[in-house]
Order: C-alpha cells, then sequence, then structure tokens
C-alpha cells in the first residue's frame, strides 16, 4: 500500500498556497497561478514551510484521493516555481521543426506541413543536434497535465515507424524494431 499522502509538501517561501471549504486549492508563485481540485473531506495544515494532507478516516476512497491530492499539490507547486518539462525527438532524415509564432510548424514527410497551434501557458524550444538527422522539440509550462498533453499531442503528428525508427518519440524512449521481409525469408 502507498504512503505517499503522508510524505510533507516543502513550500518554498515564494509560494502562498490557499484552500477553500469545497476544495479548491490556489498556488501561486513566481511563475504563475494554478488552480487544482481536491476531495472536500481531506484538509490541508500549513506549518513552518510544510504543507501536510490529512484524510479523516482510513477508507479506501479516502485512501486515494489522499496521495491524488498530494501528487497534484506538490505538481503545481513545482510547475510556479521551476516549470515541467517534456522534451521529444524528431528522427528522420528530411523531417524538419520550426517554432512558427508561439506554435510549431512540422515537415514530417506528408505531402503538406503539420501546424501544431500554440496552448495558453505552453511555450516551444526546437534544439538541432544534427540537421539532417535529429532535432528535439521542448516543451514547456507550469501545469503538468497541460505539458504532457502537449507533447502526446506533438508526437501523435507522426509515431514512431516500427521497421525504420523514424518518427516523433519521447526523448529516452526504446523503439522495438522489427525485422521486415528480409528476416521472414530465413
Amino acid at each position: 500500500m502507498s504512503r505517499i499522502g503522508f510524505k510533507p509538501i516543502a513550500v518554498p517561501k515564494n509560494v502562498e498556497v490557499q484552500c477553500d471549504e469545497l476544495g479548491n486549492v490556489t498556488v501561486k508563485g513566481p511563475k504563475g497561478t494554478l488552480n487544482v481540485k481536491i476531495a472536500r473531506e481531506l484538509s490541508l495544515k500549513q506549518e513552518d514551510g510544510t504543507l501536510s494532507i490529512e484524510r479523516p478516516t482510513n477508507n479506501r476512497r479516502h485512501r486515494s484521493q489522499h496521495g491524488l491530492a498530494r501528487t497534484l499539490i506538490h505538481n503545481c507547486i513545482v510547475g510556479v516555481t521551476e516549470g515541467h518539462k517534456k522534451t521529444l525527438e524528431v528522427i528522420g532524415v528530411g523531417y524538419r521543426v520550426a517554432v512558427d509564432g508561439q506554435g510549431l510548424n512540422l515537415s514530417l514527410g506528408y505531402s503538406h506541413p503539420v501546424k501544431v497551434a500554440p496552448v495558453e501557458g505552453i511555450s516551444f524550444e526546437v534544439k538541432a543536434e544534427d540537421k539532417t538527422r535529429i532535432q528535439q522539440i521542448v516543451v514547456s509550462g507550469i501545469d503538468k497535465a497541460s505539458v504532457g498533453q502537449v507533447a502526446a499531442d506533438v508526437r501523435k503528428t507522426r509515431k514512431p515507424d516500427p521497421y525504420k525508427g523514424k518518427g516523433v518519440r519521447y526523448q529516452g524512449e526504446v523503439i522495438k524494431l522489427k525485422p521486415g521481409k528480409r528476416a521472414a525469408g530465413k
């Protein structure tokens, strides 16, 4: 059984956390403000730069909501102080990525360029390791869920090919390549 809900959350001095009776938690920091909704039954206690979450009973629902609320609030605090990042790699000869205003312009071997619309609170950065082979897209923002969703949407534009490995993948993602036709004849 997980005990993640009992771990106290360190709250930096430049971060302000407020909670109301309905379970709405507001986290304000140097990078912005985030709101998250937690279960009403849970209570927050702030003491000496730490935040702890307490549950009323030990039943299944309260236990599951306890750990979830702790993780959501911790992600908000990290987001408003440091921010969240997801790095994608574009691998393939002729595949190109460019920042177009606030959005992205992707050339991924289709007959048309793929445009990713800008999302509020999300910024894109493009790094090129090798002009012809690998480019990196860094998706960053303060909301962890939004950063992950936008990164998944960008990856969906051209999923990695299971035969050659070309396409858009997360940094560090391992693609198991299939052998192809040549191996079938042996």
